[in-house]
Formats: C-alpha cells, structure tokens, sequence
C-alpha cells in the first residue's frame, strides 16, 4: 500500500496517443466480439482476479450503489453483484454501444444489474448519488483524464469510495524489462491476429498505458480531482493497480 496526501495538483501532461472519442469508440466497436476471450488470454485469466480483487478492497455492503464507469462488457459491475449477491444497485456506463450488448447478454446472478451508454467525462447522474465509483481499465482511454476524474468524483457521496484498476508498467528488475518487451513486441502481435481489428487496438494498448500517469502521478490527480485521499496498491508485480480514494 501507498498513500498520497499532497493536495497539490500536478502539470498536466499532453497526450500523444490519439484518444479521440471517435477514435477510441471505432476501436473498441471492432473488438468487442473478442475482447472477453482477449482479455483472459493475455492476462492468462489474472484480471479475473484483479477484478475480485479490487471488489473486495472497496468492501461494498448491501444497499450500496456502485456505478462502473468505462464498464465495458461489465465484468466489474457483474463482480460486485456476484459478491453482495445482489443486495445493491449497480449501473454500468460506457459510450461504446457494441460493448454494452456483450454485457447486457451476460447472466446477472441475482439482482439487476443496469447499463446504460454515458460519456466518462459527462455523466448523466446526480450529484453525490453513488456510494463506491468504479472504472477497470478504462480510465486511460478517456480523452480529458482529469475531466473523467472529476465526474467520478462527483457523483460519488461525501465519505464514499473511487476505485480505478489500471495497467502500470512495472518498476522491479527483472520484472520490467521483461514485461516491457513482451508488452510491446509480443502482447500487440497476438491480440492483432487474434481479434483482427482496422484501427491497431493492441498496439493503442502499451502505448495508452506507457504515456498514462501512474503510481504517484495518478494519486496526485485523484487528489486534485476533489478527493480526500488516495493510495494505491500494485498487483502481479505491478503489471496492473488499483488505486483506492476517498471523498
């Protein structure tokens, strides 16, 4: 665990990877029919775990409402309903519609789990309305991070929790050179032939998560966003994160 409590906010940084809304939404309409199996393969089914993870580190209770954003095919959302069995309401936005009738098709194991298409940098929700805000793997495709940062915020509850579950490139040798060159050279190749695809979604892939502020950088935004309090917490060598926040 690492903690963050500077409230200074950081400079921000001028992306190069195009995340233009048109862009990423093409993108992630052409691999939605694989991007489960994709998902699973590449990871070798790790970010099944790193989402339980994540759901158990926000520890939801029933009668909570949890809103995923950037749910995709709603793997997250679905995983909070499967631990409170349920017992709470949990909505999934993403701006991708094609995701969205993948998760729509999954089982719901009690309960009702809803999703709705919404912009990350402008939800269609109330003020203080959620009591846990959530968004896997996805915040580092929003075009204005800081913007998606502040939404999230916003329609989180004073005392509620943010949780955002995000690639990070690792710091510990042997782990980042070997991680490196397997994410840029090897991860692109396959997810290319498998899940062919117009706009080069697995080479987007390392170099969205290569220029994405991590780590310190990112708790440090959390902050400036209107968070109380930030940590994070690095998972499988810190391939992933989850950062944890407090408003």
């Amino acid at each position: 665990m690492n903690s963050v409590s500077d409230t200074s906010a950081p400079s921000s940084d001028a992306p190069q990877v195009d995340k233009s809304p048109r862009r990423v939404r093409q993108m992630f309409s052409e691999i939605a029919p694989q991007y489960d199996r994709m998902n699973h393969l590449l990871s070798m089914n790790v970010d099944r775990l790193w989402r339980r993870t994540a759901v158990r580190k926000l520890a939801p209770q029933a009668g909570d409402r949890i809103l995923d954003v950037c749910t995709g095919t709603g793997d997250l959302a679905l995983a909070f309903n499967r631990f409170l069995k349920g017992e709470c309401t949990v909505i999934g936005t993403d701006f991708c519609e094609e995701m969205l009738e993948i998760a729509r098709g999954k089982p719901v194991p009690a309960g009702t789990v809803e999703f709705r298409q919404a912009d990350a940098q402008s939800l269609p929700c109330d003020g203080d309305s959620f009591d846990i805000v959530t968004v896997a793997f996805g915040l580092r495709n929003v075009e204005d991070t800081d913007q998606g940062l502040r939404e999230m915020a916003r329609v989180c509850r004073p005392g509620g929790r943010i949780g955002i579950l995000e690639f990070t490139t690792p710091r510990r040798w042997p782990v980042r050179p070997l991680y490196g060159w397997y994410f840029r050279n090897v991860l692109p190749r396959i997810g290319q032939r498998l899940a062919k695809n117009n706009m080069n979604a697995y080479d987007y892939l390392p170099q969205s998560v290569g220029e994405f502020p991590s780590y310190e950088q990112l708790t440090e935004r959390m902050l400036a966003a209107g968070l109380s309090r930030a940590e994070y917490f690095p998972l499988t060598f810190g391939i992933a994160t989850l950062y944890v926040g407090q408003k």
